[in-house]
This record gives C-alpha cells, structure tokens and sequence, in this order.
C-alpha cells in the first residue's frame, strides 16, 4: 500500500489496499443520513443504518481508517476507558451495570460482523492485564471479585507461575486474563466495515474533510467543493474536528500513542514469546501494550505524548521499553516505528449523544474504541430510527471540558500526567 496514502505503519504495509472513493464535488441533497468521518464509529453506523434502508453519505477528510481506526493498538477490550466505579459515582450502580452489558454486546457485535462479513483482520482471542507493583497486584486482584459479584462477569487471575507459561517475561507479577477481549489487525478490520458498508449502498468520500456544520430542519455538512443535505448528521470525527463543533472538541483531549513493530522473529521464537498469542497490558496509568502480528512482529506500544509532537528520540525510547519487557529481543530491530491521536474524555468516560434532535455524536472513547466505536454507531443508528432509549442512557454521562480552554488545556494536562508516571515510579 502507498505510503503517500496512509502515514506509513505495519498496517498500511500489511492490509490489502482498499480502491481510494472519490471526493465530493457539487451539492447532494437526495442524503437520509450524513456522516463525518470513516472510521470505526462512522463506517459502523452507516452499515446499520443502510441495512435498515436509509440513504447514507459518509465524508471522510483523509482516507478510510486514516486516524485513530487505523492506526490503534488493536487490542479490543470489554469495559470503557474509566473504571466501572466511576460510571457507578456516576449515574448509580444499576445503569452502570447496564452501560457494562452494552461493552460485552459491543464486543458481541464486533466478533458477529467479522464472521458476518468474513473480515481478513488477524482477529486472535485473549487479553491479558498485568501488574509491575504489589499496589497494582492488590487493586487487579479485587477488581476480579467486584467484576463477579457486580457484573457477573468472569476474569482469571495468574500468579507469576502461570502467567510465565504463556509470557516469556519476568517483569510481572500475574495476569488478569479475559478470554472474551482480544485483538485484531486494525486498518484491515477498518477496510472490512468500508466493504460492507459500500456493499450495503453507502456512499463514501474521501479527501473531503467537513470544514462546516450547518444546523437547521436539515442539516448540512460543507466541505471546500461540495455540501450534503440529510434530515439526520453523525459527528464521529474523533480528534480531528477542527472547529466544526466547539462544544465537542472542548470535552476531549487528543492525546499521541506510538507504537514500534519489530523486525520479524520467526514462528517457534514468537511462540515461544506470547504462547497463546493474547494481547498484553501493563497497569500503569502510562501503560505500554504489546502481541504478536500474523507475520510473527512484535507489536509494542505505548509512549502517550500530551503535545503536538513526539517524544525526543522515540526510537531509542521503544527500544529501552520493549528490552525491560523482552531483553532477550534485544538483538530484533525496530521495522516500523508510527503514531496516532486517541481522544480522552476528562473523565475517560464514553461522550455519545445529540447536540440536537437531529444531530447526533459520539467520541471520547479513551483508547478503548476498537469494540465500542461498534456499539456507538449501533446506538446512533437506532436513535434515528427511532429508539433512542440505549443512547439516552449514555447521554445522561455528565461531561465537563477541559479546564485552561484551547490554550491551557495542554500543559495542564502534562502536569498532571507527570504526578501519575511518578506515582507509577515510586509506589
């Protein structure tokens, strides 16, 4: 795949190259439902909603998956970016458990449309959470038994003996593993939604970033050559709405991860790695996140930056961090080495819903986007059909922006990143 396409990845290089859409030139009117963006969220509801017999246009700035679909870690978890206590605080126990029901539906949906569509994404079972410091030990220990007792919901915990059989790593001390998360090739999975939504009869443009919302009886969204009119917008642009809706971009940070993949090792030494070939995390609120690829990489992520720019020798920096997980690799050089932006809520927690009755929105996923980005776009779907009642239940998530405005927001939050990586350091 070209790299003048893509920002250059293991993903753009390994996926099988989508046709590129054409751009939007002249005005469309004849629209049910407009979307801004081809992502997860965006492709997602506009394969349900064409399913369903609406009339739909997806406008995308860059290509399809070009932003956080494809160039995520590709881990797919059960849960939200925050913890579940914190939606209990929240909204209450009772719709915190149904917010939890709805992750595991999510994650349903995104195995069923794999199958469903035959999807060529790497999708691999297991998800593996581990502690590096006994207080991390301790609080994923008692997460285990609050998520039985709570939300009926099974996790296991390895000791160091355990976990060794399957990690060939002695930087941890135990797993939470969840069978029913797992991980996939991102850019293909992204692809394999684009397909089925074009074979549904979406119509998609690329090169045609939205540089207006106009709001009314029918919306409008304006690009520089063109406009579509629809009775229902989607705003699913993530991090990258560019003044399009203030009130959405003031309640997320878009915030830089990187991730490095390997020079192949071979089939035996890569085995030998991740046994069961799950995904791994740390329990640092920085976290670094790792697997395997098809082609026997490893996959290493991690290295969050809170500014424009990446990190000084980034190189070098993934380096050290994947020898104090793998110093046995130590001999393997780095291939390909990319990054991207995620959006986090200030409280990590989901923000989906309306800006008005016929304006619809969903971001703030958290870095946990690659199986709710599914469910936000199934929701948004249903709510114009109709049935708002899932979606309302995210809506009534309380939202504040981040405090600084444009200018202040940024070093705020580096200085408070600074406090947790000490805190991960020390205790």
């Amino acid at each position: 795949m070209s790299e003048a396409a893509y920002p250059p990845s293991w993903y753009a290089a390994s996926a099988t190259p989508l046709p590129q859409q054409p751009a939007l030139e002249g005005a469309l009117e004849d629209a049910d439902v407009c979307i801004l963006g081809a992502g997860y969220t965006g492709l997602s509801a506009a394969l349900d909603l064409a399913e369903a017999g609406y009339r739909v246009v997806v406008l995308e700035a860059q290509r399809i998956g070009w932003g956080a679909s494809g160039r995520n870690g590709g881990q797919a978890i059960v849960g939200y970016g925050c913890e579940q206590s914190r939606l209990e605080g929240l909204l209450g126990q009772d719709a915190a458990r149904v917010l939890f029901d709805l992750s595991r539906e999510g994650m349903d949906l995104l195995r069923a449309r794999i199958a469903r569509h035959g999807i060529p994404c790497d999708w691999r079972d297991g998800h593996a959470h581990v502690p590096i410091k006994p207080r991390q030990e301790r609080e994923l220990r008692a997460g285990i038994v609050e998520m039985a007792q709570k939300y009926d919901y099974p996790l296991q915990w390895w000791d160091r003996r355990r976990l060794r059989d399957e990690l060939e790593s002695d930087r941890y001390l135990g797993a939470v593993y969840d069978p029913a998360s797992g991980h996939l090739h991102p850019l293909e999975y992204a692809f394999g939604l684009a397909r089925a939504a074009l074979g549904a009869g979406v119509r998609i443009f690329e090169r045609s970033p939205v540089v207006e919302l106009v709001r009314g009886n029918r919306p409008r969204l304006r690009t520089p050559h063109g406009h579509v009119a629809a009775d229902f917008a989607v705003i699913a642009g993530n991090a990258w709405l560019r003044g399009v809706a203030p009130e959405l971009e003031s309640r997320v940070m878009p915030v830089g991860t990187y991730i490095a993949a390997t020079a192949p090792m071979g089939e035996d030494r890569a085995r030998a790695l991740i046994a069961n070939d799950m995904a791994v995390a740390d329990a640092n609120w920085a976290l670094d996140y790792f697997r395997l690829s098809r082609d026997h990489r490893l996959l290493f992520g991690g290295r969050a930056s809170y500014s424009s720019y990446p990190p000084l020798n980034l190189r070098g920096v993934m380096r050290r961090r994947i020898r104090a997980v793998f110093p046995q690799l130590d001999d393997l050089p780095i291939e390909y080495l990319w990054g991207g932006y995620v959006d986090i809520s200030l409280n990590r927690a989901p923000h989906w819903g309306r800006l008005a009755p016929n304006v619809y929105f969903a971001q703030g996923f958290s870095g946990h986007g690659v199986a709710s980005t599914g469910l936000a776009g199934r929701l948004i779907a249903e709510a114009i059909g109709g049935q708002s009642q899932r979606l309302d239940l995210f809506a009534k998530i309380p939202h504040a922006p981040f405090p600084g405005g444009r200018a202040l927001r940024t070093p705020l939050l580096v200085l408070a990143m600074a406090w947790y990586r000490m805190r991960d350091a020390l205790w």
